[in-house]
């Protein structure tokens, strides 16, 4: 029964005011990231002494020994930042909380900022969502992968494929031995070609994976990466969308199109990656909302900071 409860906690996630309650007050949120960052304590990043004091009206610990001065903030995505860490806390709640994340017109409302900045705040923390990702094991077993592309047609452009705009993508879903699914890998691709797709296959796919794919003539280059490879004739249209091979990886294919077309409206191809892998970040812990604030705050600490000309290069 207990087991039972925390799964539904978990699925759930966490309300607005039990937010509030956690990470409502600067000291609160103050204290949640000492103790993400210094876990084992706190010692000198210069000479590794463990005896420091905390200089309250300038917010610096210093060093008893060497006089060196840290912030709690340095060398993590929020080092420099104006803004209290309570507005930090509340763009990591509704970042990672909701389904399809937030625009920064709708974050910049909620914390009381401009656009810009809370376009800021949100790339920033989606490359803290990126870096944790990274860390992450190779999907294994039976794995589900197929292709889409990211924008719509425009005015007087051709359609399909070859359409102007648009931003060639690779979808991976890692299954249970059930076909339930486990984890999302969503990766920008340079295009459906076959040194493309074994690059992306050694990147994200364990040797030994079992890959289910459409027809598409890229696809059997996963097996130069030692993956086994499973191609199925799919056909076209809604029928082949709802194919139980695929059921997966169509769905998540579908739900991110969703999000982009009703959340954010446009993306642009040079932020593609990191939406994508916001998206991925929040359905790879689907099962664990009720403490996903703690879990991206702490990938924020330990993600080096995030200096503009970075983010808007999205290099």
């Amino acid at each position: 029964m207990a087991s039972a409860e925390g799964l539904r906690r978990s699925v759930k996630g966490l309300s607005e005011i039990e937010f509030r309650e956690r990470f409502g007050t600067e000291e609160a949120c103050r204290k949640a990231l000492f103790d993400m960052r210094w876990r084992e304590g706190l010692a000198c990043p210069a000479c590794g002494h463990r005896g420091l004091c905390a200089l309250k009206t300038r917010k610096l610990f210093q060093c008893n020994r060497c006089k060196k001065q840290v912030r709690l903030t340095a060398g993590t995505v929020f080092q420099d930042t104006k803004l209290p860490l309570t507005a930090w806390f509340t763009a990591i709640y509704h970042l990672a909380q909701g389904k399809n994340g937030i625009s920064s017109i709708e974050l910049g409302r909620r914390l009381g900022v401009k656009r810009q900045t809370a376009w800021l705040i949100k790339h920033k923390l989606m490359r803290a969502m990126g870096a944790r990702e990274a860390e992450k094991p190779k999907l294994a077993g039976r794995v589900e992968v197929d292709d889409a592309y990211l924008g719509g047609e425009r005015p007087g452009g051709k359609r399909g494929r070859g359409a102007a705009g648009k931003t060639p993508i690779v979808a991976a879903v890692e299954t249970t031995a059930e076909r339930r699914p486990r984890r999302l890998r969503l990766s920008v691709v340079k295009g459906f070609r076959k040194k493309e797709v074994e690059r992306l296959a050694e990147r994200d796919f364990a040797a030994g994976s079992n890959v289910v794919s459409d027809g598409l003539s890229c696809w059997p280059a996963v097996e130069k990466a030692g993956c086994r490879h499973f191609p199925m004739a799919t056909g076209s249209g809604k029928r082949a969308a709802s194919w139980a091979p695929f059921k997966w990886v169509n769905t998540c294919l579908g739900n991110i199109k969703t999000a982009l077309a009703g959340t954010y409206h446009h993306v642009s191809a040079k932020h593609a990656q990191s939406y994508l892998t916001s998206f991925a970040y929040r359905f790879n812990r689907r099962f664990q909302l009720d403490s996903i604030v703690e879990r991206l705050a702490w990938a924020a600490v330990h993600t080096a900071p995030q200096p503009y000309r970075f983010v808007v290069s999205d290099a």
